[in-house]
């Protein structure tokens, strides 16, 4: 049966030009940054595919509310415009305006963890492990077993392992859980998505043991499209529906705007809890701005109050999906290892099984992204070793058994046509993958390493 993706559901009024360089060129920047997709200029790429984190093309309702920002340095209009949308949306009691994302990751880690506590989590994610462990968290992955395994194919392969969590919790005690983490999607795991019966179990295990869930909503939207799309029961309620119910299941959650919010810059702390509350509150002042901004302008948070009620909207986030599983199922057709299933916001190549000629200590997920940036000017991302980091206590490198390279899709931003230019490079590159050279360290940072490393051929 012929699969169906759907036409974009919006007319393109403003362009963007975009210039093709030589691979000569491309050779030369290679090099110039590194071998590091991070440190490649934006005007030496073709189709930028490295994250969809604040690249996404806003609509002419969102354009037309930057033009009614309110830029008061205290009591915007535009705040209490997001404000009351983020409540309506997600029923939480307070909202913290934040800068991006980070900076809630940031106070939430300030106010909820105490040196030695545990924090058990989905899957890390770069920065949010970053802030808990520097707050003196200790990580703990709860996420299924089958997370791991870019071959398995389930529907809800984000789920928390209940087994895994109540073994956490009786052998560490409860109160030495800061708080449980759950991501809607799991980024590192390829997008993948949670059940709403899977939320609401979680969350019921730890209500009875009195500890909080504290949700990663960064792509609850694409989360809640999945719900509707696999679950029973959700077929016939609304996205809007879904993301309300999806949030009842929680105490509070972090959000980067910058992707389901469908703004360039932006994000938010949720919470129910008054006394976490007057914390945040205290703390935003001092690391991003006022109670009534966060870091944000007048104009941004217009822009983040209409364009989260767009993302709820059926026909946009059909469209997401399909998009972005468009280039997955051309892959797969092609026979490229990817990670299975397709997830909400990218495409994870599986770079293990691409290049079975590198051992993961010669960084194949970071050779294979920039071999594919110098080959047709399609920036990637590394999401493996290098991204893992390393463990703080012992100074060893966190090996995940997920080594890949993120091809992440803005949103509103390519074309069905542009997608196949990507599938074409990708499949391409399969067939003379031994280009893909091992890499070896020239710079390392001590922190986040993956955004300003450096690397040479090996």
């Amino acid at each position: 049966m012929q699969k169906y993706y759907p036409p974009e559901p919006f007319r393109i009024k403003a362009i963007e030009y975009v210039k093709s360089n030589t691979r000569a060129e491309r050779e030369e920047v290679a090099e110039k940054a590194g071998f590091n997709t991070f440190l490649i200029d934006s005007e030496d790429v073709y189709i930028d595919l490295l994250t969809d984190s604040g690249t996404n093309a806003m609509s002419d309702r969102q354009w037309a509310g930057i033009m009614m920002g309110d830029e008061a340095y205290a009591g915007s209009r535009n705040w209490h415009h997001l404000e009351a949308t983020i409540k309506e949306l997600f029923g939480f009691k307070h909202v913290v305006p934040t800068h991006q994302g980070r900076g809630a990751e940031n106070i939430l880690s300030m106010i909820a963890i105490k040196p030695g506590q545990y924090v058990p989590g989905n899957m890390y994610f770069t920065t949010t492990r970053y802030h808990q462990e520097s707050k003196g968290g200790i990580f703990t992955d709860i996420v299924i077993d089958e997370a791991h395994d870019p071959e398995i194919d389930l529907p809800f392969k984000g789920n928390v392992d209940l087994d895994k969590l109540k073994r956490l919790i009786d052998e560490k005690g409860a109160e030495n859980i800061a708080y449980v983490c759950v991501a809607i999607t799991v980024n590192l795991a390829g997008g993948q998505p949670v059940s709403m019966q899977n939320l609401r179990e979680t969350y019921e295990l730890c209500s009875r043991y009195g500890i909080k869930v504290f949700m990663d909503a960064t792509r609850c939207v694409e989360n809640a499209y999945f719900i509707k799309e696999r679950e029973a029961g959700y077929s016939g309620k609304s996205i809007k529906e879904i993301v309300r119910e999806e949030f009842s299941y929680a105490d509070g959650c972090t959000m980067s705007g910058k992707k389901d919010g469908l703004v360039n810059i932006g994000g938010f702390l949720c919470l129910n809890d008054d006394e976490l509350f007057v914390e945040a509150k205290e703390l935003v002042v001092v690391y991003e701005g006022m109670p009534s901004y966060g870091g944000m302008t007048g104009r941004d948070m217009e822009a983040m109050a209409i364009g989260m009620k767009e993302s709820v909207e059926d026909a946009y986030i059909e469209h997401r999906i399909m998009q972005v599983r468009y280039l997955g199922d051309r892959l797969m057709d092609a026979g490229i290892p990817i990670v299975k299933p397709v997830g909400g916001h990218a495409v994870f190549l599986d770079a293990r099984r691409f290049c079975p000629h590198l051992t993961q200590n010669e960084f194949p997920a970071q050779s294979l992204a920039i071999q594919l940036y110098i080959e047709s000017s399609v920036r990637g991302m590394e999401r493996g070793i290098i991204s893992a980091g390393r463990d703080r206590k012992t100074g060893k490198d966190h090996a995940p058994k997920l080594e890949t390279v993120r091809l992440t899709i803005p949103r509103r931003v390519y074309t069905y046509k542009h997608m196949d230019l990507v599938a074409d490079a990708v499949i391409d590159l399969y067939a003379q993958k031994e280009k893909v050279r091992a890499l070896k360290w020239v710079y390392e940072p001590k922190q986040l390493r993956f955004f300003t490393g450096r690397f040479a051929p090996k």
